[in-house]
């Protein structure tokens, strides 16, 4: 690579980083000091064990990220070391995830929204509207091109990080040990509930890969992907960690857990404002994770026409070097599950699409694991042994996420494959 085309690339460390802590940062980390507190100070023993799973799944992510410069991340992956047909349906399953997920962040932001525009409460055609401007807006933000979507996300990053870090700031200044909950309240098996809080935790690291996809866009990609997505995982673990700890020394467990919504309650002590600044941070958190959930999902499409396993025009780049189509397929598509959560009739299946999502979240790491695990075993023994704990754990949780889930994973990829293969007939017919 020249210098005059590593300087034309838009992204650098910071842009990775952002995009990799912005996406797992969403709105669930406001939520997750209540859903813990029933299982009291053990929960900390399930927060180190996905702590550890999801650093072992970043030093794969970023070995793997080190061999290339090609977007696609997961997907190129995957396709290097096994075949078309296997980066293919990973590619389909992991872009899936990440349309079904751009529906629920945008609902989320609109109940954060509705603080204070209270009219779009008990209105779900306003609902609906708010939350299809949000997505649709977000979309236009990534056509503008890569230096802008990566802009956003620096800065949503960061303004997200404020309010947490202000929960945390309380604390150490007005917080009491008294509060903090009984080792292990609920009783039983110490291993049952290390694992049952280790299942819960383990979402709050979903997307730790997003800041390896658009390799092909970042500076030096080789060195910066694999510094920016193990960083950015111990940033996202360092912020879960701290601020869970602190929410539980500012409030009482039975209180926490009785909460709909834990950190707002406790920044009642930075005063009258405390409770406003963390809804804005939520909306903040939330809007700032759907920008980098669309970014990924534009990019995905991309890297497998690119490749010739998706129609050509997927891989149509804007005049700012944007993915425009498969942006708008993306919106598109989340726009449709959209409207179909807010017709009654279909919430179920919004429901089981949602389920469906987080399996597809964990597949494609497994994979990654084991096509390092391929790469190292013979010559890399250490990477190797990194590689297979990773894999242990991506498979402990898929096998957590429950017999639902992954009974409709498997007919994610039963649907994918008739499309690759006509897909790629089709384009073998078009040459």
């Amino acid at each position: 690579m020249t210098p005059t085309q590593s300087q034309s690339k838009p992204l650098g460390f910071w842009g990775c980083w952002s995009l990799t802590v912005g996406v797992m940062i969403g709105s669930g980390i406001f939520l997750l000091p209540a859903v813990l507190a029933p299982y009291g100070g053990i929960s900390f023993a399930g927060w180190l064990v996905t702590t550890c799973g999801s650093i072992l799944l970043a030093l794969t992510v970023g070995r793997l990220a080190a061999r290339t410069s090609r977007s696609g991340g997961v997907y190129v992956y995957a396709r290097d070391a096994f075949g078309d047909l296997a980066g293919f349906l990973i590619a389909w399953g992991y872009w899936s995830s990440y349309w079904i997920a751009l529906p629920a962040m945008a609902i989320a932001f609109v109940g954060y929204l509705a603080v204070f525009a209270p009219a779009l409460n008990d209105n779900p055609p306003l609902q609906a509207g708010a939350a299809l401007g949000l997505i649709w807006t977000v979309a236009l933000i990534n056509m503008r091109g890569m230096r802008e979507a990566g802009f956003v996300q620096l800065l949503m990053t960061i303004l997200k990080l404020i309010p947490l870090a202000l929960v945390m700031a309380l604390a150490v200044v007005a917080g009491d040990v008294d509060n903090l909950p009984e080792a292990h309240p609920q009783g039983g098996s110490i291993l049952g509930a290390v694992a049952a809080t280790s299942l819960i935790t383990m979402w709050a690291f979903s997307g730790l890969e997003a800041g390896a996809m658009p390799a092909g866009d970042v500076k030096n990609p080789e060195r910066v992907i694999p510094r920016a997505v193990i960083i950015g995982t111990l940033t996202v673990a360092i912020v879960y960690i701290g601020s869970t700890f602190a929410v539980m020394l500012l409030a009482p467990a039975d209180q926490l857990a009785a909460s709909a919504s834990p950190f707002a309650d406790v920044a009642a002590g930075l005063g009258a404002w405390g409770p406003g600044v963390i809804a804005i941070g939520a909306m903040i958190a939330t809007a700032g994770a759907i920008n980098g959930v669309m970014l990924v999902a534009g990019q995905t499409p991309m890297a497998v026409a690119l490749d010739g396993l998706a129609p050509r025009w997927l891989a149509r780049r804007g005049r700012d070097g944007s993915p425009t189509l498969s942006l708008l397929l993306s919106a598109g598509l989340g726009s449709v599950l959209l409207l179909a959560n807010y017709a009654k009739a279909l919430v179920d299946v919004f429901a089981f699409l949602i389920m469906m999502s987080t399996l597809t979240f964990l597949a494609p790491l497994l994979v990654s694991a084991l096509a390092e695990f391929r790469y190292s075993w013979r010559s890399q023994t250490a990477w190797a042994g990194v590689a297979a704990a990773a894999a242990l754990y991506a498979v402990f949780a898929i096998i957590g996420s429950g017999l639902e889930v992954l009974a409709w994973g498997a007919v994610l990829v039963a649907v994918g494959i008739p499309v690759y293969f006509v897909g790629k007939q089709r384009e073998s017919q078009n040459d």
